[in-house]
C-alpha cells in the first residue's frame, strides 16, 4: 500500500476532483412534476450550451455566464434540463440558439487553459475540459451536468427496443419512446484509473497515447467490461496495457467525465518497477517510470517538467497525482 511520505500513512486524495463537486440539490420527485417546473423555469437561470459543448463564462473564466430563464423563451422549452435547485434558484441547461463562436484564439498553457479569450459580447466559450478546474464549486457541478445530459441525448435520440424517435420527459432526465412507450435513463459508463507505483513507492508508471500531444504522459485507465468487478478490471487492464501484474489495489476516490459519459473509478496499486514493460500496439505509445522528484519538479513547472507533461486539473489524474507526491493544491 503506498503511503503519504510525510506522514507514513496512505494517501488520500485532498479533496473532490474538479468535476466531482457540486453544491445544487437534485430531486427526482420535482423532475416528475409539471407544474413545480413551470415555476421553477420562470424564475430559473439558464446555462447555454452549444453543439461542441461550449457555454460562456465570465472574463475570468470562474463562473458561467448564466441567463434569466425569462429572457430565453417565457415558457419552459422541451429541451430545457433541470440541473438542479440552490436556495431559491432552479438551474436549467438549455441547448444555445446563438450562433457557433469561433475558436479561442490565445494558445493554452501547460494545463490546456485557455486564459482570456474574450468574445465580442464580453464572454468567453468555453468548454468543460478547458475551465472545469477554474469554476467555483457551484458551476463546476451545473457544467458537468449539463455536457454528461447533452451527450446523452446526443446518442439516445432512438428506442434501442424498437428504434422509433424517443421524446424527453422528467425535466430532460428521462426519455420516452413514441412507438413502444420504453422509458429510458441516463446511462454513464464505469472506467478505472490507476496510479501505479512501485514496492519502494518512489517511482509512478505513467503512459501516453499515440494521439497525445509530445511529452504528455499520465496514469493508466480503461473500461470496467460486463460482469466484472472494478478490482478485476484494474488488473485485467494494467496487465493489457503495459504489462503490469499490480497488487495491493486501493480505492482512492471518483470523478464524472462526461465525454461522452463515463464516471472515472480512481485506483491506486504496487507493481514491480523490474518487470518488462509490454505497450498494447495501437493504445500505448510509451509507458516510463518517473520518480517523485520529477513530478514534483513538473508540478512546481506550472505542469511542465524536461520532457513531462502532466494532466491538466480538470482530470482526476491530476489530483491522484499530486496527491501522490505530497502536493494537495490545485
Amino acid at each position: 500500500m503506498t503511503a503519504d511520505t510525510r506522514t507514513g500513512e496512505p494517501f488520500r486524495l485532498a479533496g473532490p476532483p474538479a468535476l466531482s463537486r457540486t453544491t445544487t440539490v437534485r430531486d427526482e420527485i420535482v423532475r416528475k412534476d409539471p407544474t413545480r417546473l413551470d415555476a421553477l423555469w420562470r424564475h430559473g437561470k439558464v446555462l447555454l450550451l452549444d453543439r461542441t459543448g461550449r457555454t460562456p463564462v465570465t472574463d475570468d473564466a470562474t463562473a458561467l455566464a448564466l441567463r434569466d430563464a425569462s429572457t430565453i423563451q417565457a415558457e419552459r422549452p422541451e429541451e430545457a434540463s433541470l440541473l438542479g435547485e440552490q436556495g431559491e434558484v432552479a438551474y436549467w441547461s438549455v441547448p444555445a440558439a446563438e450562433p457557433m463562436r469561433p475558436d479561442p484564439v490565445v494558445p493554452p498553457n501547460a494545463w490546456g487553459l485557455w486564459p482570456g479569450a474574450v468574445s465580442e459580447a464580453g464572454e468567453q466559450w468555453h468548454d468543460l475540459r478547458g475551465v472545469g478546474a477554474l469554476l467555483n464549486d457551484t458551476d463546476a457541478g451545473l457544467l458537468t451536468a449539463a455536457v454528461a445530459l447533452a451527450n446523452w441525448h446526443a446518442r439516445s435520440r432512438y428506442c434501442a427496443k424498437c428504434a422509433h424517435p424517443v421524446t424527453r420527459t422528467c425535466a430532460g432526465w428521462a426519455t420516452k419512446c413514441t412507438g413502444c412507450a420504453r422509458e429510458e435513463y441516463p446511462r454513464t459508463d464505469p472506467a478505472v484509473i490507476v496510479l501505479i507505483h512501485d514496492d519502494e513507492d518512489e517511482y509512478v508508471l505513467l503512459a501516453r497515447q499515440p494521439i497525445w500531444p509530445p511529452d504528455r504522459y499520465s496514469v493508466l485507465a480503461g473500461f470496467v467490461e460486463a460482469g466484472e468487478s472494478l478490482e478485476a478490471c484494474v488488473e485485467r487492464e494494467m496487465e493489457e496495457e503495459v504489462g503490469a501484474k499490480v497488487s495491493d489495489i486501493r480505492y482512492l476516490g471518483s470523478q464524472p467525465w462526461p465525454f461522452p459519459r463515463s464516471i472515472m473509478i480512481a485506483f491506486a496499486a504496487r507493481a514491480d518497477r523490474t518487470a518488462d514493460v509490454h505497450l498494447a500496439e495501437g493504445e500505448i505509445e510509451d509507458a516510463r517510470w518517473f520518480t517523485r522528484t520529477e513530478i514534483r519538479a513538473a508540478f512546481d513547472g506550472g505542469g511542465e517538467g524536461a520532457g513531462l507533461i502532466l494532466p491538466g486539473p480538470t482530470s482526476i489524474a491530476h489530483h491522484m497525482l499530486r496527491a501522490w507526491v505530497g502536493q494537495p493544491g490545485a
